[in-house]
């Protein structure tokens, strides 16, 4: 039984026997694993507050050859979402958490994704700490992330199409052109292929698309961004998202009611 030490992210945790955890978690070594945190679930565990979810955190784990499961030891915490949790944010933290344990395959290291969840979780503590003592994260940090998330979500797990072109006739989108996306469509669309239910990508949310695969987080364009702003992008993602892991994803709803 190998003795390991990982920089990791908790993903989600599940009850197990009468106080021990079933967690879900990304070790930035070896990609996504879960483990039984022993005794997690009383009031004095080891653990303290590491295995909330999106914790980043140094987790120690023993792991054996052809086991499915690792037995958790400890944890150290590096940063914590607790400090700023509200409603908003909390929804935002459940599907970031979803998106990455429906995404990402077992046992994969992947530390471009890694690094996404980092600039994403760093992005929202700092927009709620911003807003005051009771880290109400705004419009102006909650949509960028989230969009931004989504769409780096979907590149990375190679499935996002090109924003330019007509998926069926190959067609130029330029850049005040409408586009169309429709489920089950291999891209998106222009006017003469659109089906009759389709929806509309505005130019100005491909334009957005564009600037976020080119640019950091951080220094993305000032918008005025509210729900409204890139939602028909952020309903794009989500529908290759959704197709591509054969699931609704329980917490999207939850996150556009915002």
């Amino acid at each position: 039984m190998a003795a390991r030490e990982s920089e990791s992210l908790v993903l989600r945790t599940y009850p197990f026997r009468e106080a021990d955890l079933i967690v879900s978690f990304i070790a930035r070594d070896q990609g996504k694993l879960r483990g039984v945190a022993r005794g997690a679930r009383r009031l004095k565990s080891r653990f303290g507050a590491g295995l909330e979810r999106l914790s980043h955190v140094r987790m120690f784990y023993f792991q054996r050859d052809n086991r499915e499961l690792v037995s958790l030891d400890s944890c150290e915490l590096i940063d914590s979402q607790l400090s700023v949790i509200t409603a908003s944010l909390g929804a935002a933290l459940d599907y970031l958490a979803e998106v990455s344990d429906r995404l990402l395959p077992d046992q994969e290291a992947n530390d471009r994704y890694f690094r996404l969840l980092l600039l994403v979780l760093d992005y929202l503590r700092g927009g709620a700490r911003a807003e005051g003592p009771v880290g109400s994260v705004t419009a102006g940090f909650l949509w960028p992330a989230m969009t931004y998330f989504s769409l780096w979500a979907v590149k990375l797990g190679g499935w996002l199409p090109d924003l330019t072109a007509c998926a069926v006739c190959g067609a130029e989108l330029g850049g005040t052109d409408r586009a169309y996306f429709a489920r089950q469509a291999s891209g998106l669309l222009c006017a003469r292929c659109r089906p009759s239910q389709a929806w509309t990508l505005a130019p100005e949310s491909r334009a957005i698309a564009g600037e976020m695969l080119r640019s950091s987080l951080r220094k993305l364009d000032s918008r005025a961004w509210d729900r409204n702003l890139a939602a028909d992008l952020r309903q794009f993602l989500l529908q290759r998202l959704e197709e591509h892991l054969e699931r609704r994803l329980i917490t999207a709803p939850l996150l556009a009611e915002l």
